[in-house]
């Protein structure tokens, strides 16, 4: 047998930065996002013995373990042996480990990877754990446990799934709307979004604390307030689906994201931009803390073609994509049993045999 956890990646329209300490706690955080069909993968095949092998299959790298030692985290695979510690995994199993996308591509991969692993290891365990149960913990054994900074919005976004506008209201309270949009403006929003690899990855937790130092500064506090407004106001347009505003609001978004932290952009982050407002988009941002990743853009219908175009001639890599709406699923699979025979089939005629 053979279990398995998926939780999707995100994409953040709006309030990125708000949802970490101490802004959160101290004037409370909103984020608007949704997730994309871009996943994050575990697979636990159990084992007869005390030994855990972890594959993460994105790195090439396998890592082995007894359930009777003290898990160190050395930075190999912290991620891992802090799931296993919170779970209380004390049986031998295998661990495969695979994401559609880098970490520091700012779609919230190390956070969905904790998700993922969290959902399979509770559905191997037969634990029910809530939305809420799942994502909360799955913040407390990456931000507290092992100590990464970031925000609340990842876990929340890859457990629940969907459009949300997540509320942020002082530490551990956070409240998940999930928002109810037309079939239609959902698909004339995707249509009408170019997601843009920058062909650099970045370490969110360097830019997420220098955020956090900046947090004193008068600009940058107004910044995030403002950020802070623009996520309201986004949700606003989105429910009612005037979709061009929310385009140029997506510009207002990125300039006052900018003035939070001088490491959340590049010169050639900047071009890149640059070069696609030239062409017509009407607004955009990088997806994550900064510094790298993914650049979302927001180009009408007739010009989204040029958009494109000038996007990839400037260096960027399009990725195709589409909106996903479930959250965190897990699973079984009796695929490893690894069964060797033979399929037969009896037509009219003949019959036909397979040999598997």
């Amino acid at each position: 047998m053979v279990i398995r956890g998926r939780a999707p990646l995100r994409v953040s329209f709006g309030g990125g930065g708000t949802d970490v300490e101490p802004f959160c706690v101290e004037q409370g955080g909103a984020i608007l996002g949704s997730t994309i069909n871009k996943y994050a993968y575990c697979s636990i095949v159990p084992r007869g013995d005390d030994q855990i092998i972890v594959h993460s299959l994105d790195f090439d790298m396998t890592v082995k373990y007894n359930t009777k030692e003290n898990y160190v985290y050395d930075g190999k695979l912290d991620l891992v042996k802090a799931a296993l510690k919170a779970m209380e995994i004390h049986q031998g199993c295998e661990v495969y480990l695979q994401c559609d996308a880098p970490p520091g591509s700012g779609l919230g991969t190390s956070s969905t990877v904790m998700v993922a692993m969290l959902v399979a290891m509770a559905r191997w365990k037969g634990i029910e754990l809530d939305g809420y149960q799942l994502a909360d913990l799955a913040y407390q054994v990456e931000r507290q446990d092992l100590g990464i900074a970031g925000g609340y919005q990842d876990q929340y976004a890859a457990t629940f799934g969907g459009f949300n506008f997540i509320e942020f209201h002082g530490r551990n309270n956070v409240v998940v709307n999930p928002l109810r949009i037309k079939k239609d403006i959902i698909h004339e929003l995707q249509y009408n979004l170019l997601l843009c690899y920058t062909g650099n990855i970045h370490v969110s937790a360097n830019i997420i604390k220098d955020q956090v130092r900046n947090y004193e500064k008068k600009d940058a506090f107004e910044a995030m307030c403002e950020v802070k407004a623009l996520a309201y106001a986004m949700k606003d347009e989105l429910l009612k689906g005037n979709l061009y505003s929310f385009g140029r609001l997506l510009n207002y978004s990125w300039e006052s994201k900018k003035r939070m932290s001088s490491k959340i952009t590049n010169p050639q982050i900047d071009a890149l931009y640059e070069e696609a407002v030239k062409a017509g988009a009407l607004g955009g941002k990088l997806l994550g803390a900064g510094g790298g990743g993914y650049l979302l853009m927001y180009c009408p219908y007739n010009v989204r073609h040029k958009v494109a175009a000038r996007m990839e001639q400037a260096g960027g890599q399009l990725t195709d994509w589409n909106f996903e709406l479930r959250g965190a699923q897990s699973w079984t699979s009796d695929e490893e049993r690894w069964d060797y025979g033979q399929v037969k089939v009896q037509l009219p005629d003949k019959e036909y045999v397979f040999h598997v």
